[in-house]
C-alpha cells in the first residue's frame, strides 16, 4: 500500500510513521512544511490513501489558520479529483470545529470540503474530530498541557493551574493511529477487491477521556513521587497507563535510571524494588554461602520466594501440630516457592556462593502492622549442598 501523509514531521505524524514502519508492503510518501501545495497532484500519484495531518494551530496570525487547515484541504481535494479515481481520506479535524472561532472555523471549512468531495464524487472520506491528543513525543509548552505538564514536573519546574476543576477531554496518540490505519486499511481493502468501502463521514478516534486538569496534575506528582516512595500507580490499564507512559516518554536521559535504598548486615542485602497500593511489593535479597534468613510466621501474609542464582533449602514448620517440611531449589531450575500462613520459615544458602532470591509479597511492609513473628524453624535436618 502506498500513502501520502500530510503533516508527516507533526507529532501525530511521527508516531504514525513509525507504526507504519513496522508493517510490511508500506510505502509512504511524506508532505511537510518543506514542500508546495502545487506538488500535490504529482505527490498522489498512484497513491492508495492519505492521511492528512498537516495543519495549524499556532499561527502568528489568525489568516493563517485560513491558509493552512481550509486552502491546503481545498487543494487537497482538487488534486485528488484530478486522479480520476477513487482516494480515501483519512483527516484529523479537531473538536473545536463545532466552535466559533479561527481555528475551529477553518477546521470546519476543511471538513465541508472534504466532504463535498465525498458527496460530487464518491471518493471515501474519513474525519476524526480530535480531542486533546496526547503521548510521546508532543512539544512541551506549545499547545498540549500534558506535554508541558510532564516536561516541567520531571524537571522541578512549577507549573501554572488556572482551575484545577476545568474538565479536558483527551485521546491517546497511539489510539488515534490505530484507528486511522484501520480506516485506510478497511477502505483500501475494499475498493481493491470491488466492494464498497465503509461509509464516508465521523469516525471516533479511540476512547475518549475526560478528565480534570487538578487530577491530571496531580496523577503527574504522583509519578514523580514513586520514585522515592517506590509505591506504582495503577498503570497497568486505561487512562492511567497510557499517562505514565506519556509521562516517562520525557524522561531525560540523565534520570532513565534513580536509586533505591540497600539494606546489609553480615548476612548479605535486601532491596525493595516496587510497591503497589493493592498488589504488594517485589523485592530481592542475597546471603552468603551457610547464612539461614527468616525463621517467622505470618498469619495473613503471603510470600512467593525466586532463587535467581544458588541454591537454597527452605524450611517449613506448622505452628500449631509441628510438622516440619523441607525443599531444595536453586537458580538453574526456576520455581517459585510460596510461603504458607501459619507456617514458621527460613531460607539457607546451602551453597558455596552468593545466593539471590527475588520476592513478592502480597503487601506493603507496615512496620506498626508488620504480621511478622519470630519463630525459628528450629528442626534437625541435614543441609545438603
Amino acid at each position: 500500500m502506498k500513502l501520502l501523509i500530510t503533516g508527516a514531521n507533526g507529532f501525530v505524524g511521527k508516531n504514525l510513521i513509525i507504526h507504519l514502519g513496522e508493517i510490511d508492503d508500506i510505502e509512504v510518501i511524506s508532505f511537510t512544511r518543506e514542500n508546495k501545495i502545487d506538488e500535490l497532484p504529482h505527490l498522489l500519484n498512484k497513491v492508495d490513501a492519505v492521511i492528512h495531518l498537516a495543519g495549524v494551530n499556532r499561527p502568528k496570525d489568525d489568516y493563517e489558520f485560513q491558509v493552512g487547515n481550509a486552502d491546503l484541504t481545498v487543494a487537497l481535494c482538487e488534486a485528488v479529483k484530478q486522479q480520476a479515481r477513487a482516494i480515501p481520506i483519512v483527516f484529523s479535524s479537531s473538536i473545536q470545529a463545532d466552535r466559533n472561532n479561527a481555528y475551529g472555523c477553518s477546521k470546519k471549512a476543511a471538513e465541508d470540503a472534504l466532504l463535498s468531495l465525498s458527496e460530487k464524487t464518491g471518493n471515501p472520506v474519513y474525519i476524526f474530530r480530535l480531542a486533546n491528543v496526547f503521548g510521546k513525543w508532543c512539544k512541551p509548552n506549545y499547545n498540549s498541557m500534558v506535554a508541558t505538564f510532564c516536561h516541567n514536573i520531571i524537571r522541578d519546574i512549577p507549573i501554572q493551574v488556572h482551575d484545577e476543576t476545568a474538565e479536558v477531554q483527551l485521546v491517546y496518540v497511539d489510539d488515534v493511529v490505530r484507528m486511522m490505519l484501520e480506516c485506510v486499511q478497511d477502505a483500501v481493502n475494499a475498493i481493491r477487491t470491488n466492494k464498497m468501502p465503509p461509509a464516508s463521514g465521523f469516525v471516533q478516534a479511540g476512547p475518549v477521556y475526560t478528565k480534570t486538569v487538578g487530577h491530571i496534575a496531580q496523577q503527574l506528582n504522583f509519578f514523580k513521587e514513586s520514585r522515592n516512595t517506590l509505591i506504582s500507580e495503577r498503570v497497568g490499564t486505561g487512562f492511567t497507563r497510557k499517562l505514565y507512559s506519556t509521562y516517562v516518554s520525557y524522561l531525560p536521559t540523565d534520570k532513565f535510571t534513580y536509586s533505591v535504598p540497600k539494606y546489609g548486615d553480615e548476612r548479605g542485602v535486601f532491596v525493595e524494588m516496587l510497591k503497589t497500593p493493592d498488589a504488594g511489593q517485589f523485592s530481592y535479597f542475597t546471603a552468603h554461602s551457610g547464612i539461614t534468613r527468616g525463621g517467622h510466621y505470618h498469619h495473613t501474609k503471603t510470600e512467593k520466594f525466586l532463587v535467581i542464582k544458588g541454591k537454597a533449602c527452605f524450611g517449613f514448620r506448622h505452628m500449631v501440630t509441628d510438622e516440619f517440611y523441607e525443599l531444595f531449589t536453586d537458580g538453574e531450575n526456576p520455581e517459585i516457592v510460596e510461603t504458607v500462613p501459619g507456617w514458621s520459615h527460613d531460607i539457607t544458602n546451602v551453597g558455596d556462593d552468593e545466593m539471590v532470591v527475588m520476592l513478592w509479597a502480597n503487601e506493603i511492609f507496615d512496620r506498626e502492622n508488620p504480621d511478622t513473628y519470630a519463630s525459628p524453624v528450629a528442626q534437625p535436618r541435614e543441609l545438603k549442598k
